[in-house]
């Protein structure tokens, strides 16, 4: 494996400004400094401006400034300049297919002899991949679910392989000296597609509802706070990771309520590619609810380690809820459970590990 050396390519640097920054951007920063612990690792990024070279533990990080915003999309970042980077490579792993650079990266690898994968991490913008297929331009997708392989065409494509996700299950992790709390929690963008307007409706009497996430549709999140008028519904837009750890140890549960037609009657065909949060209360040893929708119940496995319920339907969310409320024994147990699936099929290491592998086979 010491031969390699991997470039990783995401628009945005997960914990910077601009954009929205969100799960995705958290993926590719995580398993880049994962891998970077196995074998030599860069992550390249854009920004408006504070073009920076650092090192974060073993992984080098490259932000290239003043790139050009394709169509003024604020995830489609350009830049000549990431040749230089892509020189230094002999593998190189996109996290977004439907942009420019990606396009850019996986044409350049192939006519210089590297080894090129992508991940769709969701997203995108405008690119030639809007008007012919550039699947076969990469080497090999690395779905982040099953679900995601088969909603992007690749159910049976030997080159299509699942890696999953994964947590920092150090970071987080149970305290048992926390007390959990009559505490319902939501992490993630404040977005129509997930649904949060279902959690507030269903929320139980008694219960606090604690949304942390960046606000990035205003419009909603005023609906938000008009629906959320006389329930315990508290909005934090600030949590760092240590805050959003300690939320996850005290809560009853962590709910992800993603639908495929919001509140307005928007479609999204693609509202979850996995269930990032999940993962993180999970690993907490917090009982998960979600929907049944996209990758979710791949998550979740349904009165083991949480509960899974029709998308639209406030009613079965609450009772749930309320069920996990109101047995508190069983409700551990199930917190326990969550803890041990993460520990078995979701942490970086074991993504890590399926990406070298993936990578070295086609090396050789």
């Amino acid at each position: 494996m010491k031969q390699l050396r991997v470039l990783h390519i995401v628009p945005r640097l997960f914990g910077s400004s601009g954009g929205i920054v969100g799960g995705a951007e958290r993926y590719a920063l995580e398993l880049a400094r994962y891998m970077a612990k196995e074998v030599p690792t860069m992550l390249v990024s854009f920004a408006d401006q504070g073009a920076k070279r650092e090192t974060m533990g073993e992984l080098e990080i490259h932000v290239i400034d003043h790139p050009w915003w394709v169509r003024n999309q604020q995830n489609n970042p350009m830049s000549l300049r990431l040749w230089q980077d892509l020189k230094r490579a002999s593998v190189v792993h996109c996290h977004q297919q439907h942009i420019v650079a990606s396009s850019f990266a996986a044409a350049a690898c192939r006519l210089s002899g590297r080894r090129v994968f992508v991940s769709d991490l969701g997203g995108g913008g405008w690119d030639i991949s809007a008007y012919v297929s550039t699947d076969r331009w990469y080497h090999g997708h690395l779905h982040i679910s099953e679900y995601s392989r088969s909603v992007f065409g690749h159910g049976d494509a030997p080159w299509a392989h699942v890696i999953l996700g994964g947590v920092d299950t150090e970071k987080f992790s149970p305290d048992p000296t926390v007390a959990r709390k009559p505490l319902v929690v939501y992490a993630g963008r404040l977005m129509p597609h997930k649904g949060i307007n279902d959690l507030i409706e269903a929320l139980p009497d008694g219960l606090e509802l604690r949304l942390i996430g960046q606000p990035y549709d205003r419009g909603f999140v005023a609906d938000l706070k008009k629906m959320a008028a006389g329930k315990d519904v508290q909005f934090y837009s600030d949590c760092d990771d240590e805050a959003l750890r300690d939320a996850y140890r005290s809560a009853l549960c962590v709910v992800l309520p993603s639908v495929y037609r919001s509140m307005y009657g928007v479609e999204s065909k693609v509202p979850e590619l996995l269930g990032q949060t999940l993962l993180e209360g999970m690993a907490c040893a917090t009982p998960a609810v979600c929907t049944e929708v996209a990758s979710m119940p791949e998550v979740v496995e349904n009165g083991l380690t949480g509960f899974v319920v029709p998308p639209n339907d406030p009613v079965t969310l609450r009772a749930r809820i309320l069920w996990l409320a109101e047995h508190s024994t069983e409700a551990r147990t199930m917190g326990l459970a969550a803890r041990q699936r993460v520990l078995e099929h979701f942490t970086w290491p074991a993504v890590v590990s399926k990406c070298l592998r993936i990578y070295q086979s086609v090396l050789n």
